[in-house]
């Protein structure tokens, strides 16, 4: 793995950020689901494995539509999340692995979901291993939830976040050219749907402490910090709620 990828513990980074990141991480447009039946041709026997899975945001809506979903996750915190939340869809399986070797069979995979994952996993490696496991026709699908800025509120969040983050900059290193690299020589095509989140501050301040890089209780930052995150609320809120404005973007490959 990239030596400066493994300095940051990808795969503990989220220990102790479990019960945030469940209660206040953004979920995924349900029209995500229609597109993979309608664009990418998805079936109902289909094999979904993804990757990364976390607390089972992504997963659960093809698991609600009935598709088998097995998710990889190498977190135990994140993963026992996501067996809870999951557990009472009969298509779903969980394993503790990683994108890199994710204890798959190879080319038993229909469709490889990575959300909001991707730049935790070492490219060449996942990529290598993706390969592997996939069918020839399959698909690989990147997702992000991408917070945007066209708000005085959401400018005014990513500044605290870049204020107050640690490691800011080192951990949001996944790139348009990254994930190109990444399908080529296959073209790398794009999807965007809107996401909207409406917050009140107790929901905004779970999710600012859900990011691995924020500041925690007891370090010297934590309350300046979330002062700050109270004067942004209190300029901001429309009775009582913030909104949280979002691109969902969806990177696969053509076939």
């Amino acid at each position: 793995m990239d030596p400066v990828l493994e300095s940051l513990h990808p795969t503990g980074r989220f220990t102790n950020r479990v019960d945030n990141y469940v209660k206040y991480r953004p979920s995924y447009p349900a029209e995500i689901i229609s597109f993979f039946e309608n664009t990418l041709g998805l079936y109902k026997e289909a094999r979904i494995a993804d990757i990364g899975s976390g607390t089972g945001l992504f997963s659960e809506p093809l698991l609600k539509r009935g598709y088998q979903v097995t998710c990889i996750e190498p977190n135990d915190e994140m993963r026992r999340a996501g067996e809870k939340r999951l557990c009472q869809y009969p298509g779903f399986v969980s394993r503790n692995h990683r994108a890199e070797q994710t204890g798959l069979r190879s080319h038993t995979v229909d469709l490889i979901t990575v959300a909001q994952a991707f730049h935790w996993m070492d490219p060449q490696t996942a990529r290598k291993e993706f390969q592997r496991i996939l069918k020839p026709e399959g698909y690989i699908v990147l997702a992000w939830n991408v917070r945007l800025k066209n708000s005085a509120f959401l400018r005014q969040y990513d500044e605290l976040k870049v204020q107050f983050g640690i490691d800011y900059k080192a951990v949001n290193r996944a790139d348009e050219d990254t994930i190109t690299t990444f399908f080529e020589p296959r073209k790398t095509c794009r999807e965007i749907f809107p996401n909207i989140q409406l917050l009140d501050f107790e929901a905004l301040k779970g999710q600012l402490l859900s990011m691995s890089y924020i500041p925690l209780p007891g370090h010297p930052a934590y309350d300046d910090m979330i002062n700050q995150l109270v004067n942004i609320f209190v300029q901001h809120n429309d009775n009582g709620l913030v909104k949280m404005e979002y691109e969902t973007r969806l990177y696969w490959n053509q076939q």
